[in-house]
């Protein structure tokens, strides 16, 4: 069976010495599991990969790794400007022991098509075979996926996902009709996910299931079962947590619900800044109005 469900995006834990909290990272996998997600993205946006070195990354897949022992799949982010430098971390990630590849692509001069459908295809090469997970999110990057690049990365044999950050659920059906069900779609936090799920997608891979777990598997589900009443039911209210990461920074957010719900994830790494009293007062509130708190 292939990637499918809820899949949280996972904040990466760092000490003052710039040190993976791997028991607090632990404490959050065991937490997540035991309310039934179906897998994890460590190293997404949530994850802060942009502001992680190589070794910060790796200790984080590998602490997700050995928490999770087996019983969900761990799909690690790699995210580079160098295709040299995207393939040395897709290589060390299946080293370590992941299932599957997120795999984003970083810019500084524009990259044309074609180097685009290269990057991507060189990860997948050195994927050896494990599925990728194709990641756009065109408002933080410069280089997005276009649907014709999209359709041409669909044929590389394990290039399987994609997650599309865009907003745009009209795209994602666009996207659903070119790849002939080569690939398949998972929401993201922008979009709504019972409309994702209505149009074919397979799930929710996302930072705020961090958060609202059980929430999240109980829409996916109401919605697998096609019970479009109840999932609308828990969709309405559930919609409030990606408003509010939407008025505040995303890994910010997070981590300021997850230290509310007593774990010590800390703050968002520098440059960042954390959030202030009155903003983790709103996420608070929002977060008890769905029993999550």
């Amino acid at each position: 069976m292939g990637f499918q469900g809820v899949f949280p995006y996972l904040v990466s834990p760092i000490d003052q010495d710039g040190q993976v909290k791997q028991a607090v990272l632990g404490d959050l996998v065991e937490h997540l599991i035991g309310k039934g997600v179906h897998g994890f993205a460590p190293l997404g946006s949530t994850g802060e990969y942009a502001y992680l070195n190589h070794a910060q990354r790796l200790d984080v897949v590998r602490g997700v790794i050995s928490a999770t022992r087996g019983r969900v799949p761990v799909i690690a982010g790699v995210g580079a400007v160098a295709t040299s430098d995207a393939v040395a971390q897709t290589e060390a990630m299946v080293e370590a022991g992941a299932d599957g590849i997120l795999a984003v692509m970083d810019s500084y001069f524009p990259v044309k098509d074609d180097g685009i459908v290269a990057y991507f295809t060189a990860i997948a090469d050195a994927a050896k075979g494990r599925p990728v997970v194709l990641y756009t999110n065109p408002n933080f990057q410069r280089t997005d996926l276009s649907l014709t690049v999209i359709e041409r990365l669909s044929h590389v044999e394990n290039i399987r996902y994609i997650k599309d950050a865009s907003s745009n659920t009209g795209r994602l059906l666009s996207i659903i009709e070119r790849v002939g069900g080569r690939m398949e779609v998972f929401a993201a936090s922008a979009h709504i996910p019972v409309s994702v799920m209505l149009i074919g997608g397979a799930g929710w891979m996302a930072g705020p299931a961090c958060i609202v777990p059980e929430q999240s598997i109980a829409l996916y589900e109401a919605a697998r079962a096609r019970e479009w009443d109840r999932a609308m039911e828990l969709q309405r209210p559930l919609w409030r947590v990606s408003e509010i990461f939407a008025k505040y920074s995303l890994a910010a957010c997070i981590k300021a619900a997850l230290e509310l719900q007593g774990f010590p994830v800390g703050d968002p790494l520098a440059p960042q800044q954390r959030l202030n009293d009155e903003a983790r007062d709103e996420i608070g509130n929002v977060l008890k109005s769905l029993g999550a708190l």
